[in-house]
């Protein structure tokens, strides 16, 4: 039986127990629950654990573990209703609202109920994540000397220089700053670069975790539309000059959602139309380590072809290994950088030592090339099982790209198709996916959905699931 799910059933018997004891009742010894439950002094330790945390058990180190005594009775809840005002009160003040829906994010982090097919998933499935050799590399950094000691604020200085290498062109670790993740670092480029109130130009569509920066910052998101080759020149050159903006936000590489490259031909117009309006270029380069195996080489960031101090980089290992492994950096030349580090001190002091010390372990071993090439080839099985099923079997979904990275397919729906509807018929069909409308700072030209293939357990799961989107779909559309 899963480790997990052992801990999880263990701690429900020992519950449904408790009422044996009276409160500051010796239970069964570890030895004994292993011995009657059959199962390993690990997740004796852990469902112990567990209800320790629920302040059902008291453990005591050499005595044993003990019923915890009843708690006291829980005061009523109290009158909130005055928070209403004192959140709204200045809200006639500020040019932007800084309420924040949140609602785009939680699609892609909560996890569905048990059964589902996983479509809306944003990182990939635990078969697919380097488990085995994040726990070692973390359990060798553990064992570094002063790998529990304060970093410095900037990263410890062999990440910052592997980070340099990887973006590559003329970028030094001197130029890198570790950062808590790609969220992280796109919150602390956008408080550095923009005022509040402030226009901030962002590609259409595009990711609802940076529009919920945005926002949540007092920015004002302005979109400009992207097709296959990535976000238009012409387009963006008019945003500059109507909003008087200072900050683009883009994905040059498999953007979220369309899986969009910007083309060889619009880099250098991109870049040049930023410069002449004296503005930032915010570079996310989030998924470039989940390229596919058929992809070929791929272009490199924006930040090499940048000169003059216009792009600031952002990227991650997050995707490519654990939700929860949240390493990434931010990449900037000139007196930004000083604003960059600044307020990520203010905001976080540092990014711990010992993941830090564990991504540099991770990196540096063996298995990390070997993972990248794994996830690399099951990815492009996993697109084509989907894009194949698509074809087959919902051909009123209009997919205009296919992509060679990334884990995201976004399919059109036919016009005047109730997307609300749709995302909860197909969860009733025990399939789950994201809506369109949040990846869209304004009205959008069309309804969408957007389907992860990373989050399941394989190809036979995304046929099923692309099989209940089929029933959904028929009790949805007209």
């Amino acid at each position: 039986m899963h480790e997990r799910s052992s801990v999880g059933e263990l701690a429900e018997q020992l519950r449904g127990e408790l009422d044996r004891y009276s409160p500051g009742g010796k239970l069964p010894s570890s030895r004994t629950l292993v011995e009657r439950f059959r199962v390993s002094p690990v997740t004796v330790s852990r469902a112990l654990a567990q209800l320790a945390a629920e302040g059902l058990v008291v453990t005591r180190p050499g005595a044993g573990a003990f019923r915890a005594e009843p708690r006291a009775a829980a005061q009523s809840a109290g009158d909130t209703s005055w928070q209403a005002l004192a959140l709204s009160a200045d809200s006639a003040t500020e040019l932007v609202p800084r309420a924040v829906d949140a609602s785009g994010v939680l699609v892609t982090l909560s996890a569905p109920p048990p059964g589902v097919v996983e479509f809306n998933g944003g990182y990939l499935h635990p078969s697919l994540q380097p488990e085995r050799a994040m726990a070692a590399a973390l359990a060798r950094a553990g064992r570094r000397p002063g790998a529990w000691g304060r970093p410095p604020v900037d990263g410890i200085p062999e990440l910052r220089e592997w980070f340099a290498r990887g973006i590559g062109g003329a970028i030094t670790a001197a130029e890198v700053l570790i950062a808590s993740g790609g969220q992280s670092a796109l919150a602390t480029a956008l408080r550095a670069l923009a005022p509040p109130g402030a226009p901030v130009l962002v590609e259409s569509p595009t990711y609802p975790g940076m529009l919920a920066i945005a926002r949540a910052a007092g920015l004002r998101p302005v979109p400009v539309p992207v097709d296959t080759d990535g976000v238009r020149p012409e387009l963006l050159a008019e945003a500059f000059r109507a909003t008087g903006a200072r900050v683009f936000v883009c994905q040059p590489l498999f953007q979220n959602p369309t899986g969009a490259v910007l083309s060889a031909q619009r880099r250098p117009e991109v870049l040049r139309i930023a410069r002449e309006a004296g503005a930032f270029i915010v570079e996310d380069d989030f998924v470039r380590r989940l390229v596919h195996e058929d992809a070929g080489p791929l272009p490199r960031p924006l930040a090499t072809d940048d000169h003059d101090g216009v792009v600031v980089h952002v990227s991650s290992l997050t995707k490519a290994t654990s939700p929860s492994f949240r390493i990434g950096c931010l990449a900037a030349r000139g007196p930004v950088l000083e604003r960059l580090r600044a307020i990520q001190v203010v905001d976080h002091f540092f990014v711990p030592r010992p993941l830090q010390e564990a991504a540099l372990e991770l990196v540096g071993s063996p298995a990390w090339p070997r993972h990248l090439r794994t996830v690399s080839a099951h990815l492009k099985v996993r697109r084509d099982t989907m894009a194949a099923a698509l074809r087959a079997t919902l051909p009123e979904l209009t997919v205009g790209h296919v992509p060679v990275g990334g884990c995201l397919l976004w399919p059109r729906l036919p016009d005047g198709t109730d997307e609300a509807a749709l995302v909860a018929g197909a969860l009733r069909a025990g399939v789950a996916v994201a809506p369109g409308r949040p990846y869209f700072s304004a009205e959008p030209p069309a309804p969408h959905i957007r389907l992860s293939f990373a989050a399941v357990a394989g190809p036979a799961e995304i046929t099923e699931g692309i099989r209940r989107l089929r029933t959904a779909c028929d009790e949805v559309l007209e």
